[in-house]
């Protein structure tokens, strides 16, 4: 298993995908700001929103959260 938070790994997808907060947010229909917050541990994202993620970057959502490898 591996020991990455949420935000790292969020943080190294949009890098992978070459997107910004604000497109995820507008390709994700979820605010920029809730983005934001996710990227910096201030909030976590709820099951839906982890949902949205996983699919706009071909995931699951244990490789989202850290338990497991994307």
């Amino acid at each position: 298993m591996m020991n990455i938070n949420f935000s790292e790994n969020l943080h190294l997808l949009m890098k992978e995908y070459g997107v910004n907060q604000v497109k995820l947010a507008k390709d994700i229909k979820i605010p920029q700001s809730a983005i934001s917050a996710w990227l910096s541990n201030k909030k976590e994202p709820s099951i839906t929103s982890l949902w949205f993620l996983a699919d706009y970057f071909n995931c699951t959502v244990d490789g989202l959260i850290g338990r497991s490898n994307f």
